[in-house]
């Protein structure tokens, strides 16, 4: 089966500008992270260090117990989810400016082509 490399390249420039759509989507999903994570982080941090914490550990043990392990996993969660954003951050970043890159120079290649076989006429 033979392809022509016009469909190639027209299927390739789809598949990229879908994912340039999506990628609001993807920053969205980032800045959460990047926000709502060390708000979590945060407030467990609080409540495990908190005076009256110690308190209710002494005084409601299998309730305190329960409470240490639902903090530690939103500590552990909010901890990779951080980590998850700041790389997704990170790659969309790097593909933006790719995606520029490549923009400008398909832009460069259509005027050498055009400029080369007097397409602008």
């Amino acid at each position: 089966m033979a392809y022509n490399r016009n469909d190639i390249l027209s299927s390739m420039d789809s598949f990229i500008e879908k994912i340039q759509r999506m990628k609001g989507l993807m920053l969205g999903v980032s800045i959460s992270a990047l926000i709502l994570a060390p708000f979590a982080i945060g407030i467990s941090v609080y409540l495990l260090t908190h005076p009256k914490f110690l308190h209710l550990v002494e005084n409601e043990t299998e309730f305190a117990l329960m409470l240490i392990l639902f903090l530690t996993i939103v500590l552990v969660t909010s901890g990779i989810w951080l980590v998850a954003g700041i790389q997704q951050f990170r790659s969309l970043s790097s593909w933006n400016k790719r995606y520029c890159d490549y923009l400008k120079k398909r832009e460069d290649l259509d005027e050498s082509i055009s400029s080369e076989y007097n397409l602008d006429e």
